[in-house]
């Protein structure tokens, strides 16, 4: 079902948010250059639209701190492999953008100033307004903070209007796990405190309480139907809106 409030005119600067697991396509671990590739060339078709763009993206393909600190590891050094996991995923993606002729910049929130840019807020908007695609890794920096709170925070802080967050397999937000349950219910639009009390899954709490505090409206998509971020900024395709 098509929504008329998101054409491609709404949305000046949006945060994609989209999980580590994203890219390794079929492989089940790692990196798949493909994928990498297909996802670039969805945010390519947006960019070319006119929007800014700014993106965090997980590490779970490679490491995640839970996990980790679940098998023994102190969390605070699994969480900073964590995020040292989502600065690889940042620069392939660069690199794929980059092959495309879209202008990017990796941002780190941990300084290593060899392979990416230290956050400095004020930069990251006029690398923006020049209509390059700003990659936020390394999480906000702290140990204990999810990859979606750092989105939240990023896209607060650089005045974005939506996150949009694309998911592999759903086209949207289920009551249950639709995978597992023929007879889940997809949600058209969902507030923010609904997703809390009803443990929906869709980001940890915080995220959402950061985003619902801001007004930030979140837009949950399937990021593996081709052409499918920018069917929804054209107000096409299907898709989640949850509102405060």
């Amino acid at each position: 079902m098509a929504h008329a409030d998101a054409q491609s005119t709404t949305f000046n600067r949006v945060m994609l948010k989209i999980s580590g697991e994203a890219l390794m396509g079929d492989q089940g671990f790692g990196l798949h250059p493909p994928t990498v590739e297909r996802i670039a060339r969805e945010v390519k078709s947006v960019h070319d639209m006119g929007v800014e763009i700014c993106m965090v993206i997980g590490g779970g393909n490679i490491f995640r701190g839970l996990s980790g600190s679940a098998q023994g590891m102190e969390r605070t050094t699994a969480d900073y492999m964590g995020m040292m996991a989502t600065v690889m995923n940042a620069l392939a993606m660069q690199s794929a953008l980059e092959g495309l002729g879209v202008f990017c910049r990796v941002i780190t929130a941990i300084r290593m100033d060899e392979v990416a840019e230290p956050y400095i807020r004020r930069r990251a908007v006029r690398h923006l307004e020049k209509k390059r695609v700003c990659i936020f890794a390394a999480g906000t920096g702290n140990p204990y903070f999810t990859t979606d709170t750092a989105a939240a925070l990023r896209a607060n802080e650089m005045a974005c209007e939506a996150i949009f967050m694309g998911k592999n397999g759903v086209d949207g937000i289920y009551d249950k796990d639709p995978k597992t349950n023929p007879d889940a219910k997809r949600y058209e639009e969902v507030t923010f405190d609904e997703v809390l009390a009803k443990n929906l899954k869709v980001m940890d709490a915080s995220a959402i309480a950061l985003a619902r505090d801001n007004s930030l409206p979140l837009i949950v998509f399937p990021l593996d139907e081709p052409g499918g971020f920018c069917g929804i900024l054209e107000g096409k395709g299907t898709y989640t809106r949850v509102k405060a």
